[in-house]
């Protein structure tokens, strides 16, 4: 991955947590990465913890942020929220996914997108 796009990648969390927190979000993890992939943010919204897949896009020429969270990531963020809480929260009695789609263009305020129960 080149430097630019990490770097609009860690920009794009940024955004989302600050956008997430503002809603009342409490933000617990950021870039929990294991060997099978990473998940971009673990929060809790109210007794509701929510594993957050951030995407940020400079523009839509290849479709918008939220389009790019294919069935094929869907599945290994499923894998990923369920070896998290077998390791470290062995008692959440309610879980979700939620989407935050970020579109950063160049001079101009970021567009955000937030889907709650995405998948």
């Amino acid at each position: 991955m080149s430097h630019r796009r990490r770097a609009l990648g860690q920009r794009g969390e940024q955004i989302a947590a600050l956008f997430l927190q503002q809603k009342g979000y409490r933000v617990i993890e950021r870039n929990v990465r294991t060997r099978q992939g990473e998940i971009d943010l673990i929060a809790w919204d109210g007794d509701v913890l929510v594993f957050v897949e951030v995407r940020t896009r400079t523009s839509t020429a290849y479709g918008t942020a939220a389009e790019s969270v294919t069935w094929r990531k869907q599945r290994k963020l499923r894998e990923l929220a369920l070896a998290y809480l077998q390791h470290y929260e062995k008692s959440v009695p309610r879980f979700r996914f939620d989407v935050v789609a970020i579109c950063c263009r160049p001079d101009q305020s970021p567009e955000i997108e937030h889907i709650t129960h995405a998948f």
